[in-house]
């Protein structure tokens, strides 16, 4: 009992809480920051969009031209989504290799590239970067104080992440899921401790900003009938199949166009460019930026996106990504798994249509992501509602089962490996130790 009392009156040990918590509060100012900015960049491409939607034509390409070369020469390890970063990060040994993914020069690059990004009109998602961001945040300023090793490898970079995603989606639960389910893929009790404080903490903070919403709105979904079932595996296998293409295209695109890179990326960067501007034109705008009015509009029914819809936003989010450009994954899957379900709904008349959507949105994104759990929690929190649980669960096992028949390897572990094979884990670290490979449960959590 003294050890314990002299624990918690320990000064390094209150540095090392202190210091977690002023991480946890950043990630969420950030988090509600970088919301904020994101829809203002998207308002602004809106409005250049109203003088005239052909502006398109040069403002993608000249704006995507702009953050290839950013993303290669001045803020190099800030391309993609993040969350790659920081699997692999969670993989490296040495402090040295994991410093060039997640710094908080990164942090700031992946921000500001991120934001460029929406004005350039890309198909990404701001979830994905938040996670980028979190992690470095408070993988950083681990370093100012004696945090086991262990934590700087597990606790802080997992703790960021899920701080992140519940900071931007305002879905506390999700964020610890897509901890546990994504980041590490195995449950581990100090760590899930971390990431449980980091999430309420920012979180708090994010609500304070941006006051207490959900992010799709209210949705008044549910079965009704025995025969609303049906709609669990049509959507949970069509959203599976389609998702799993996407992810076989993405990686199978990104490992063939990263020898390219080195000589071609001006090239890469234009053509993705004009690509992105012509996808928008013939979707009259409705590929632009995260989608999330779009999926909004599905799930209330107050606006017909067309048949279409899904398969335009899918393009051009595949499009974005192979620009190498900063940019996630998260709200364009849910965005184009909401057009899937508003598709099916018209094939399935006898289901509620908000139903039908709601089970796209959480098929679609399970078979690009292959994270059941994290869906199905993530689509809940995200439009207020629990009632749907279970057909929600089924068709997220569902849709996983019908995923990996085409791309076995979930696409972010499948992207970091990309990180992990142009990275070497024997450089040398600065003068710093290796971190273990068995975890330490010796330090004192904070």
């Amino acid at each position: 009992m003294a050890n314990r009392l002299l624990g918690y009156l320990s000064v390094r040990d209150w540095k090392t809480r202190i210091i977690f918590w002023c991480g946890a509060l950043a990630v969420g100012g950030v988090a509600a920051g970088f919301v904020l900015s994101s829809n203002w960049m998207m308002a602004l491409h809106q409005r250049i969009m109203e003088q005239s939607r052909w502006w398109a034509l040069l403002v993608s390409p000249a704006i995507l031209v702009l953050l290839a070369f950013l993303t290669r020469y001045v803020f190099p390890n800030t391309q993609g989504s993040g969350i790659p970063q920081a699997i692999a990060a969670l993989r490296l040994r040495n402090p040295a290799s994991r410093r060039r993914l997640l710094s908080l020069r990164i942090a700031c690059g992946k921000l500001l590239l991120t934001l460029i990004g929406f004005l350039g009109g890309a198909s990404i998602g701001r979830e994905g970067p938040i996670v980028h961001i979190g992690a470095s945040i408070m993988y950083s300023l681990g370093r100012f104080t004696r945090f086991p090793p262990h934590y700087l490898r597990h606790g802080l970079i997992m703790a960021g992440g899920a701080a992140g995603i519940a900071a931007a989606f305002n879905t506390p639960i999700a964020g610890i899921v897509f901890a546990i389910e994504e980041l590490a893929r195995f449950y581990e009790e100090k760590a899930t401790g971390m990431t449980l404080l980091a999430v309420i903490i920012a979180g708090v903070v994010a609500l304070g900003i941006l006051g207490n919403y959900t992010y799709f709105g209210v949705t008044s979904a549910s079965f009704v009938h025995a025969q609303d079932w049906v709609a669990v595996p049509v959507c949970g296998v069509a959203g599976g199949l389609l998702g799993g293409i996407y992810s076989r295209l993405l990686v199978g695109g990104m490992r063939r166009l990263r020898p390219l890179f080195a000589k071609y990326w001006f090239v890469i960067a234009l053509v993705c460019g004009l690509l992105i501007a012509v996808i928008g034109l013939i979707s009259h705008g409705a590929t632009y930026g995260t989608g999330y009015l779009q999926a909004r509009h599905v799930l209330t029914g107050d606006q017909d996106m067309g048949l279409g819809f899904p398969f335009y936003k899918i393009a051009a989010n595949l499009v974005s990504y192979y620009s190498a450009i900063p940019g996630g994954l998260f709200s364009p899957s849910l965005a184009a798994g909401a057009g899937l379900g508003g598709d099916l709904a018209r094939v399935l008349p006898f289901a509620p249509a908000a139903t039908v959507v709601v089970l796209g949105m959480v098929s679609y994104f399970t078979g690009v992501v292959h994270t059941p759990l994290t869906a199905a929690v993530i689509v809940m929190e995200m439009v207020n509602d629990q009632a749907m649980i279970l057909p929600i669960l089924a068709a997220a096992l569902i849709a996983l089962g019908a995923s990996k028949l085409i791309c076995r390897q979930p696409v972010y572990w499948a992207l970091a490996e990309e990180f992990l094979g142009t990275i070497s884990d024997d450089e040398p670290n600065g003068g710093g130790p290796a971190d273990p490979i068995t975890p330490n449960t010796t330090g004192s959590k904070p």
